[in-house]
């Protein structure tokens, strides 16, 4: 490829149904950083080398906010176009990010997710429960890959048990990209008018919840919180339960991995990583936007100009991985990118990698005969999501 040659749309295909698109390999050998045509007319860049997505995650140079940036996925399926909203903060830029990251912070961190296991074992043994009195088979999609993170994080932010199920047709609409404007309006008005509600419920009654201390402890204003617990709400379930579900689907694809976790629990925190690794469920939601002309790999991307940056190209870069296309579990430091890396690294990955620490282990541990219910290439993929992932997984047991 020449610089004047541009990627005519954003490679989205897979080669499998835990491999990217062979034209996202190709691309990251032949340059890791190719100019890229979006739906709208821009022109911009796309990333797939792991240490040139390094670099733009941590230069501060690239915006991450939304206004500035250009969607490489036709729009009819696009957010609803808005401005600046306080609150978003993974859509702001240094120093404000920073106002929002402080008070969030110190709630999110390892010693404090330790807390949370047992909780977290919990509800992860409910859902299994409910799962082996139904009897197989069962789609662990919606039987388990969607609830527990999402009962999870409501259970840390303060949602009513009668109100947390009410949610899941507006966080799934979200990650639709068959989703219309109307329709993601309607589900973020949903959304963001439920816990503006118990926000301002929680304001005068509060219950030792997450959603208790940010009212009482902090001065944003409730349209912030209100913002703020959205962002909490929708990054701590929805990319987990795809993660869940995949990483469920490729452990039983590579029998010995699955062996490998059942038989050794030392192996747990590797296996998380990796399956990270291995499974790049966001698609191609992580960008930024030029803020002025910047040098990367002998090219001058331009000021205003969005980077697109594929990270499940980067996580199988194998300049940074060792046979990057095969799944170990036993892999060590692999520094994977699959929570971003800089200012704006995920603020629930402790929470995340526990959730999914406990969910595998518990899942494999209950149900060690587990297996899909159907051959493995009727499994449909989520193709049209934000987030990639399995759109039903049927198994027995």
């Amino acid at each position: 490829m020449t610089a004047a040659e541009i990627v005519p749309v954003l490679p989205r295909d897979h080669r499998g149904p835990f491999d990217p698109s062979a034209e996202l390999g190709r691309l990251r050998e032949q340059r890791g950083l190719s100019r890229l045509a979006f739906p709208d007319g821009h022109v911009g860049w796309l990333v797939t080398r792991y240490d040139l997505a390094r670099a733009v995650l941590s230069d501060r140079r690239f915006s991450s906010r939304q206004e500035l940036q250009h969607l490489p996925v036709p729009q009819e399926r696009a957010r609803t176009e808005h401005g600046h909203v306080p609150g978003l903060f993974p859509h702001m830029d240094l120093p404000e990010h920073s106002r929002y990251r402080r008070v969030l912070a110190g709630r999110f961190t390892a010693p404090r997710t330790r807390l949370l296991e047992p909780a977290i074992r919990d509800i992860v043994g409910e859902c299994l429960d409910a799962m082996a009195q139904a009897g197989p088979p069962a789609d662990l999609v919606t039987a388990f890959a969607q609830p527990v993170p999402r009962l999870v994080i409501c259970e840390l932010l303060g949602v009513p048990s009668a109100d947390r199920d009410l949610l899941k047709p507006a966080l799934s609409a979200l990650v639709d990209l068959g989703s219309p404007r109307e329709r993601l309006a309607i589900a973020l008005g949903t959304l963001a008018g439920y816990l503006r509600e118990l926000l301002l419920r929680r304001g005068s009654e509060p219950a030792g919840d997450l959603l208790s201390e940010l009212t009482a402890d902090t001065d944003l204003s409730v349209e912030e919180l209100t913002n703020v617990t959205l962002v909490l709400l929708t990054a701590g379930s929805l990319p987990t339960s795809n993660m869940l579900a995949l990483g469920t689907f490729a452990l039983l694809s590579h029998p010995r991995q699955q062996v490998t976790l059942m038989s050794d629990p030392a192996v747990l925190g590797s296996a998380v990583d990796e399956l990270l690794r291995y499974l790049s469920v966001n698609q191609f939601d992580v960008r930024r936007a030029a803020l002025e002309d910047v040098e990367l790999a002998a090219e001058v991307i331009r000021a205003g100009e969005t980077v697109v940056l594929a990270l499940a190209a980067a996580n199988r870069d194998p300049s940074r991985f060792r046979d990057p296309d095969t799944l170990d579990l036993r892999r060590q430091g692999s520094g994977e990118l699959a929570f971003g890396h800089g200012i704006h690294h995920c603020l629930g990955q402790h929470l995340a990698r526990a959730e999914l620490r406990v969910g595998f282990q518990e899942l494999f541990r209950r149900f060690p005969r587990l297996r899909p219910a159907v051959p493995a290439e009727r499994i449909a993929m989520l193709d049209d999501s934000v987030l990639y992932g399995v759109r039903e997984l049927p198994i027995c047991w």
